[in-house]
């Protein structure tokens, strides 16, 4: 072990968990956030990996031409906006399958993240500040593990928010509406195309913040590497939290907490075979859609438009 590990003993990993814990879940935070809002109206999106990629890419060129990363996550929730938008009107159309679609936004908005981010790979862009909540201690790996994003709180205030949204506010009432049955919210006379394409354009937005944290903050750098799936492990991570917000927020610590054992590890001095544990998010995202779709029970909490439970 190092220095500091040695000095804090056994406390030196589970700090290194929390802290990588709260940076890894901030973007599955933001992304299965979206995606819940977008599931609840009877919509899936699986083109959130090119979503999200295509985020971190517009957020971190803007702010190297702005010198503003505050700039860079607007332009990357608009452009996550205008995908959002794209395939809600893709959908719209007749015969279409939404989940083919989501494939092909995913395919599209990678390949042209990397294609207009090449020259966004070498260069340094001004990067989101931290709250820096452990100044009180004097111990490196406290302060790193209290050295928060502002977007982490401010998923946990949308998770809240969400929660309340959807049972006690007209829009959420009639959200879930045209996400159960679109026949029925057309009798109500709830317009389902135009709630579907808001829902798609609010999940977009935040698939697209999503994209710019990673670039901006955590690992806080441009390369065609830098999703690592993260986009296509969220739609897991709401399947598994039964399209939720608050239980988004604790599956998206847990797949955090998974993703942030390796990094851990290595920092506290264990060096053997701490790379296999990188993999813990991959093989938790297997387990949950292997418990969560067993042919011996439904879905239960599934949006009945929804193309899984079609």
């Amino acid at each position: 072990m190092n220095e500091t590990a040695q000095t804090l003993g056994l406390w030196s990993i589970p700090l290194a968990v929390i802290g990588g814990a709260i940076r890894v879940s901030t973007p599955f935070l933001l992304v299965s956030l979206g995606e819940c809002i977008t599931e609840k109206s009877g919509r899936i999106n699986l083109g959130l990996e090119g979503i999200l990629v295509m985020g971190a890419m517009s957020a971190y060129g803007t702010s190297l031409a702005t010198g503003s990363p505050w700039i860079g996550l607007w332009v990357a929730a608009l452009v996550g906006a205008a995908f959002g938008l794209l395939h809600a009107g893709l959908c719209s159309l007749k015969k279409v399958n939404d989940i083919a679609i989501g494939i092909a936004i995913m395919m599209f908005g990678t390949g042209l993240a990397f294609f207009l981010g090449k020259p966004y790979i070498q260069p340094k862009a001004p990067n989101l500040p931290a709250i820096e909540l452990g100044a009180w201690s004097d111990s490196p790996p406290v302060q790193a593990a209290l050295a928060i994003n502002p977007l982490f709180p401010a998923g946990i205030a949308l998770a809240i928010f969400l929660h309340w949204a959807f049972r006690n506010t007209a829009w959420g009432l009639k959200l879930r509406v045209v996400g159960d049955s679109g026949d029925a919210a057309l009798a109500l006379g709830i317009r389902v195309l135009r709630m579907r394409v808001v829902a798609t354009m609010l999940g977009g937005a935040l698939s697209g913040l999503g994209g710019a944290f990673l670039s901006l903050y955590y690992p806080g750098s441009w390369n065609e590497a830098l999703s690592s799936g993260q986009g296509l492990m969220a739609v897991a991570l709401v399947i598994f939290a039964r399209w939720e917000p608050i239980r988004c927020l604790w599956a998206a610590l847990l797949f955090g907490g998974a993703g942030a054992l390796g990094p851990a590890l290595q920092a506290a001095g264990i060096s053997s075979g701490y790379h296999l544990f990188n993999a813990a998010p991959y093989v938790l995202t297997l387990v949950i859609l292997i418990a969560s779709c067993s042919p011996k029970r439904s879905l239960q909490g599934a949006p009945g438009e929804l193309s899984l439970t079609r």
